[in-house]
């Protein structure tokens, strides 16, 4: 990491961040706080990936594609899911659209044309798609080779003012703890080495010398119990709402604001709403249930806003309907 790029993590804790359409990513807004600009600072200085816990729907994620806006660098994600092999994050092989070409040539055993081109065409080269991991370390030999694959998914997007020379890439890994122990654990391997080896291509890729390293954001829902041994090599940073009922809603009520902050919901209505969703925590935790959380808060505001935009009374009558709907998620029994 370059000095200039460790202290250019500097984000205005009291002004919004405007997060702009990126691929699947909806424009939204992010409000950084201390400790998650410490968290990263942190991460960068000291080379290491930066682990965020916390429960679904909090907002872990968006600090990845916030970071990754201010330092105008690109955002590379990578969703894990119970299928996930620890190559992953490094490249994927595309053993069957291989079997198809294979499939192919052979029925035209006829033509002339056929074994002149059959080994070229089968090249196993031609068949790998970089990963995360591999775009992060090293952009130009991963836009190589994704030129060279068939069929191979276009280049993350970068921000038109971005500077490969003083900005790295943020690679956001989501969802880590649906993997099994192994992908973590190789994660820190190729972190660890910045680099790895693609025995399909024969080659190795590494971060280019003077190259800043990237920043790697990882998220975990505590569905399982990740190694400790990954946990030793990463800093943590847990999310949750602040301690104490007071400071709860006024946590809410000012995440409210940051999302809705052209009137269309009544000032007593980020309250209202936020009590309401305590109460409905306290109801699932005494039962052992899934808990609403941050999302669901920000669900309810959004359907206010847009059935009854800036009408404090009719939003109050229809938070108490609707509520229902956004924050109880377990079956009736379930509760009695």
């Amino acid at each position: 990491m370059t000095d200039n790029l460790k202290t250019a993590f500097k984000p205005d804790i009291n002004k919004p961040l405007d997060l702009p359409q990126c691929g699947s990513w909806p424009e939204a807004v992010h409000k950084f706080d201390p400790d998650s600009v410490l968290a990263i600072q942190t991460a960068m200085a000291a080379g290491r990936p930066l682990l965020i816990r916390g429960e679904p729907g909090i907002g872990k994620s968006q600090i990845a594609r916030a970071a990754a806006e201010f330092l105008r660098a690109p955002l590379i994600t990578h969703v894990i899911n119970a299928r996930a092999e620890s190559e992953d994050l490094l490249y994927t092989f595309d053993a069957v659209s291989r079997l198809a070409q294979a499939q192919l040539m052979g029925s035209m055993r006829e033509h002339e044309n056929r074994a002149a081109n059959i080994e070229s065409q089968l090249a196993e080269k031609l068949y790998v798609r970089p990963g995360c991991l591999w775009w992060a370390f090293n952009w130009e030999s991963a836009l190589k080779q994704s030129g060279a694959c068939r069929g191979s998914a276009p280049p993350p997007k970068s921000p038109v003012d971005w500077d490969r020379e003083k900005a790295g890439c943020v690679v956001l890994i989501d969802e880590i703890d649906k993997a099994d122990t192994d992908v973590p654990n190789s994660l820190l391997e190729s972190l660890g080495n910045l680099g790895f080896y693609v025995p399909y291509t024969q080659e190795s890729v590494a971060l280019q010398k003077g190259a800043p390293r990237p920043l790697v954001i990882i998220t975990t829902n505590e569905e399982r119990e990740l190694p400790a041994a990954f946990l030793r090599r990463c800093l943590v940073y847990q999310m949750s709402l602040p301690p104490g009922r007071d400071a709860q809603l006024e946590y809410l009520k000012q995440r409210g604001k940051v999302h809705f902050p052209n009137g269309d919901i009544a000032e007593n209505t980020y309250l209202a709403a936020a009590e309401q969703l305590l109460r409905d925590r306290e109801d699932a935790k005494q039962y052992g249930l899934v808990r609403p959380g941050c999302a669901e808060y920000l669900d309810l505001l959004t359907a206010l806003a847009d059935l009854c935009p800036s009408d404090a009374a009719a939003q109050r009558n229809l938070l108490d309907r609707i509520g229902k709907f956004a924050l109880r998620k377990n079956p009736e029994g379930d509760v009695a």
